[in-house]
């Protein structure tokens, strides 16, 4: 701090610092600095596993309002965490290996489906699966694509937005084919079943989504921040 104080003087002989650009400089190594922390997850025995589920995604959330450099960190968890689920569920290798019964494949977060022949975020069986913060009437349209497809279409979004999605799908006359569920229960449902609805069967089945979860991003992302912490 002395040495910092001794700069900031000798600039200030040479003529007047422009502070706003210093306070700016440190603004932006703070923001650096907590974007490069991974998420954490924490299993609290007193609460229950859709709100640890929550506790992340508001992490993802409040980090992107934050750092403010159109990153979508929110949207990039959700997906990479059913990734994850349906990793945990189906089996690793007979993702990485079958494309036939399950043509699952991990992208990173910015790859579009269309322009890539993908039917969502997901493809298992006959069940395209999409995966979204906020969904758009162009989301809804590949639904609406998928279904004539003759596809099972599934979308997973937050609570705040099932009232929206529901109302889109409603306006396109397609709510009654389609399946809506929100992220957190969709999560945590699936956890209470690996556990064996046991507390240490709980903690080993969210530390083997976090494994699976965190190696995703290994994998597919250049951005490491998106790892998440798990703290039992």
């Amino acid at each position: 701090m002395r040495a910092y104080v001794s700069f900031l003087n000798a600039q200030a002989e040479r003529g007047d610092p422009d502070l706003d650009l210093v306070e700016a400089f440190w603004i932006s190594r703070v923001q650096q600095f907590f974007a490069g922390k991974p998420f954490t997850l924490t299993l609290d025995p007193s609460h229950g596993l859709r709100k640890a589920m929550g506790d992340v995604l508001r992490q993802a959330a409040l980090r992107q309002e934050r750092v403010g450099s159109g990153t979508m960190y929110a949207g990039a968890v959700m997906q990479h965490l059913v990734g994850a689920k349906l990793e945990v569920s189906l089996g690793k290798d007979t993702i990485q290996h079958s494309r036939f019964a399950h043509d699952v494949e991990h992208h990173s977060f910015s790859t579009a489906d269309a322009p890539h022949g993908r039917q969502g975020d997901f493809a298992v069986g006959d069940v395209a699966i999409h995966v979204t913060t906020a969904p758009s009437e162009a989301v809804i349209e590949r639904c609406r694509e998928n279904l004539s497809e003759g596809l099972a279409v599934m979308i997973v979004t937050t609570k705040k937005q099932m009232a929206a999605a529901e109302a889109m799908v409603e306006a396109r006359a397609i709510a009654d084919r389609l399946d809506i569920l929100e992220i957190e229960q969709f999560l945590a449902l699936n956890l209470y079943e690996w556990g064996a609805f046991d507390t240490g069967g709980r903690k080993a089945a969210v530390r083997q989504l976090v494994d699976a979860y965190n190696a995703i991003i290994e994998n597919v992302e250049t951005d490491p921040s998106l790892k998440i912490e798990f703290r039992s």
